[in-house]
């Protein structure tokens, strides 16, 4: 670890022979940790939904890191019919898959369904990876040293709740709740695959991060009454997107992290630093949530998983 016990991406042991798939690659916190993992060796998939952004990402990686190996794949995680064909599509290409980072997400966005009739943030952030984690399982559980890795929020605590009696918010929209429930059933499918995965396999494990306050493109749809506040603010509040792709990273590769851990910013209030294991909310812990949520997520989405 660097000077002063902070981690950083001069941390990542060296990922060769690895393969790596990284959701919502092509911008922010997703292309930040995909080009770190290609820097260090592993053979890293870009899974975006916009192939057109998606190859510029990869020119960009290969034009920074020459013996980068990267490709695409197209995912459309607001489409379980696009899930599925990216899942058959990297279950031929990869029979060994080492890590799975569930990065890709959108936020507080207006009200809209998914292809499926999902609520936009529910379908895409939850839904669309537990569909993708599910059908891609198989091919991490052989692996030793495989993980599941899911970028939850500091969202998960702010007016965060599983909507059970109206999930898809048909009845009343609020876009900050339907975020928050998006990001605290993260963490509930963390928690649950995790405890699944240890209770049936030495392998694989499932952790969680969190960026802190990152400046991405997610923060486009934030009230148009913030934007002259977030102009300027910005800045002083939120971190890189290179920083905030650390907490990722470092669930993804440190190797004295152990299933069901939470990383994110070391700093006030884990808005931005260096990332260290935080804590989650008593909420996303709560075992029959988890479970709950778990059996509604199967029922919604037609994917079993075989843990």
């Amino acid at each position: 670890m660097s000077a002063g016990g902070k981690w950083s991406q001069a941390d990542v042991p060296d990922q060769s022979g690895r393969t790596a798939i990284v959701t919502g690659a092509n911008t922010g916190l997703g292309y930040h940790t995909a080009a770190a993992l290609a820097q260090s060796g592993a053979h890293v998939v870009l899974a975006v939904r916009n192939l057109e952004k998606g190859n510029a990402a990869l020119a960009r990686i290969v034009a920074a890191y020459p013996q980068a190996d990267v490709t695409l794949q197209e995912l459309d995680l607001s489409s379980l019919d696009s899930v599925r064909t990216a899942a058959d599509a990297l279950r031929r290409a990869y029979p060994r898959i080492d890590l799975l980072i569930n990065n890709a997400g959108v936020m507080w966005t207006p009200k809209q369904v998914t292809a499926d009739g999902f609520e936009m943030q529910f379908g895409t952030n939850h839904l669309g990876h537990f569909a993708l984690t599910g059908l891609l399982l198989d091919h991490l559980l052989p692996v030793r040293g495989s993980r599941v890795v899911t970028v939850s929020s500091m969202g998960h605590r702010i007016r965060a709740a599983i909507h059970f009696d109206d999930l898809q918010w048909e009845r009343r929209y609020d876009r900050i709740g339907a975020y928050g429930q998006s990001k605290l059933a993260n963490l509930l499918f963390t928690y649950e695959l995790q405890r699944r995965l240890a209770a049936q396999q030495k392998n694989t494990i499932a952790v969680a991060a969190h960026p802190g306050g990152s400046n991405t493109e997610l923060a486009r749809n934030i009230p148009t009454i913030l934007k002259p506040v977030a102009s300027v603010l910005g800045p002083l509040v939120f971190q890189s997107a290179a920083m905030g792709a650390l907490p990722t990273l470092r669930a993804a590769t440190d190797p004295d992290v152990e299933g069901g851990q939470y990383y994110g910013p070391d700093g006030l209030g884990e808005q931005r630093g260096h990332p260290k294991l935080v804590s989650s909310s008593a909420q996303s812990h709560d075992e029959e949530l988890q479970r709950r949520l778990w059996a509604v997520s199967e029922e919604l989405t037609n994917v079993t998983f075989p843990v």
